[in-house]
């Protein structure tokens, strides 16, 4: 005789949007019981998952991603389209605190039928991104959205993992981006597969110099032979202007790139980063304490090299160091 399926499986896969709302507060949880019951409805609801296009956005401080997202987000919900928002607030290293303000910075697409937002702490995980994104779109997908839109806390703080689950990375940048390209790391600029340079109403002719700059950038980033060429585009979120045109290039996008090849190489590389997240875990559970306390102390003493040290804690000999 079959399980029953969980509580949220069919209100979830009918695209209610509390029922959502709950799951991913179910997979974001951190209680065991809850961690079973979340891969359990995971479980239930993958067949109707990856349907969607799955569009990361980062950008610098105060270049509006939040207004960037919720003018593209009603522009896509006003014609038909189902927009789910991810957006991750940076949660405080003191407190561990976020302010999660999210919905209050997208009035327009938080009251639209066609559109789910959902805001949740990074909780200091690396890659600018919650613990449990990867399952949180998987989610939004199995309740019929299919764009996902992925806001990350901000440049500067790891975020390239953004790009490992999602289909396109979106880096919006300002018309002075003469200077902000110092700023912005080129682990990040050469994962962008679309760079927008947005308020370009506010100084058209700096906008078009910064469109110009990171063209070249781009260009001398990108290998001949990649399958997608970068662009750079030039929008305003208040005007609206040039968001035809990013929509657009996301649709050239999923024309020229095999997406189901892509999520294969993200889902072989999650897996392989979990292996290794759980393999240290059941390697830190078999470990003596007092048998790591006494071989750092070592190393920090210059008695043993690091090498030597981790190859003593492992039983095993050390490669000689040369």
């Amino acid at each position: 005789m079959s399980a029953a399926p969980h509580p949220l499986t069919l209100p979830l896969l009918s695209g209610a949007r509390r029922a959502l709302a709950k799951a991913i507060t179910l997979v974001e949880s951190t209680r065991p019981e809850h961690e079973a019951q979340a891969q359990a409805l995971l479980s239930e609801v993958l067949p109707r998952a990856g349907r969607s296009v799955r569009i990361g956005l980062t950008g610098v401080p105060g270049v509006g991603k939040s207004t960037f997202i919720e003018a593209l987000g009603v522009r896509l919900a006003d014609a038909g389209h189902r927009v789910a928002v991810l957006a991750v607030d940076p949660s405080s290293a003191r407190t561990g605190g976020s302010i999660m303000g999210d919905k209050t910075r997208m009035p327009r697409l938080t009251a639209h039928p066609n559109a789910f937002i959902r805001p949740s702490p990074s909780g200091g995980t690396l890659g600018g991104v919650a613990r449990r994104t990867r399952e949180s779109i998987t989610l939004c997908e199995a309740a019929g959205f299919d764009v996902i839109l992925v806001e990350t806390v901000g440049v500067g703080q790891s975020e390239t993992q953004v790009a490992a689950m999602t289909d396109l990375f979106v880096l919006l940048t300002l018309p002075n981006a003469g200077d902000e390209l110092q700023g912005i790391k080129r682990g990040i600029m050469e994962l962008a597969d679309v760079c927008v340079v947005n308020k370009a109403d506010t100084n058209p002719q700096a906008a078009v110099r910064a469109q110009t700059e990171l063209r070249t950038a781009l260009t001398l980033l990108t290998p001949h032979d990649a399958p997608w060429r970068p662009v750079a585009l030039r929008a305003s979120a208040l005007t609206g202007e040039g968001l035809d045109g990013v929509w657009a290039t996301v649709e050239a996008y999923r024309t020229a790139v095999d997406l189901r090849v892509k999520r294969q190489g993200q889902a072989a590389q999650w897996f392989d980063e979990l292996l290794r997240e759980a393999a240290w875990r059941a390697f830190q559970a078999g470990l003596d304490p007092a048998r790591l306390h006494a071989l750092r102390a070592e190393v920090l003493r210059g008695e043993r090299t690091a090498v030597q040290g981790v190859a003593a804690l492992l039983g095993a000999p050390a490669t000689p160091q040369g």
